[in-house]
């Protein structure tokens, strides 16, 4: 089903991306008791990011004909998320006495890893591709 595993790296971090839109990013727990729960899309901020992320995500799915743009893409997906990760652990040191943070605070730092081993891959496989052709062309000629 997968033709390429960079494929489903790509797949992976874009349902993870995506689930952010419907999560809760944390809880606040109020003195008797009480519980709110704030959502990504709730925080300006996260919404613009998660926005970016999930448009870049799409972008490096949709671009499997060209392996440097799709390449790209991806690093460009990984540092977003890396910065969008930065934001979250930001808010996790300066609001951690009163929040309950949720698992989904992980998310983008494991889509980036998961953007990085893509663009790892797919550069891989560009060099494979273009050594056959050297040396097949190479082999025509003689």
């Amino acid at each position: 089903m997968w033709t390429r595993i960079q494929i489903l790296y790509i797949s992976i971090a874009t349902i993870l991306v995506a689930s952010m839109f419907f999560c809760d990013f944390a809880t606040i727990i109020g003195p008797e008791g009480s519980d709110v729960s704030i959502a990504y899309r709730e925080k300006v901020p996260f919404l613009i990011l998660n926005i970016m992320a999930f448009t870049a995500q799409v972008s490096a799915l949709a671009s499997t004909k060209v392996r440097f743009l799709q390449m790209r893409v991806c690093i460009i997906a990984a540092l977003l998320l890396l910065g969008f990760q930065i934001w979250i652990g930001v808010d996790f040191f300066t609001h951690r006495k009163e929040m309950v943070f949720s698992f989904t605070a992980l998310f983008p730092l494991v889509a980036s890893f998961l953007d990085v081993m893509a663009a790892r891959n797919i550069m891989l496989d560009e060099m494979m591709v273009q050594t056959y052709h050297a040396i097949h062309d190479k082999k025509k000629r003689n």
